[in-house]
């Protein structure tokens, strides 16, 4: 009998509730360091290596979505809607963030994979400006 594996559950630590805690305060896109600061603000000692680890184990489980800016910068943010395909409108200054369906943007991208023969695609796109308030 051939045993399935399944994938590993990440540990449960203080230091990993501390870390999605901080990114569900945070309200938008931080990067991993935005997310250290806030941490060491609040006197929690996390090390920089862990939150990144512990964003990137989030985002793998769908509990953060993960961004990159134009610049190369990787932020992330507590997802609202985990498990459905959503984009984002997100503020270039201060990272409050939208999540946004876009159904022309779903056909579009099924027409163009068919167009060329592809099959099995997927897709981000994330769209930035500035939000009301940092626009003032």
């Amino acid at each position: 009998m051939e045993s399935v594996s399944t994938p590993a559950r990440p540990r449960h630590t203080a230091q990993a509730d501390a870390v999605r805690d901080a990114l569900q305060r945070a309200g938008g896109f931080r990067s991993a360091q935005q997310v250290h600061e806030a941490l060491r603000g609040d006197a929690q000692a996390v090390g920089l290596t862990t939150v990144y680890r512990q964003l990137q184990s989030l985002a793998s489980r769908g509990v953060a979505d993960v961004i990159v800016s134009s610049d190369g910068t990787t932020s992330y943010r507590f997802c609202r809607a985990p498990g459905t395909h959503h984009h984002h409108l997100v503020c270039r200054r201060c990272g409050r963030a939208e999540e946004v369906e876009g159904p022309a943007i779903e056909r579009w991208a099924s027409a163009v994979a068919e167009e060329f023969g592809y099959t099995d695609v997927s897709h981000t796109i994330e769209i930035f400006g500035l939000c009301s308030s940092c626009a003032r």
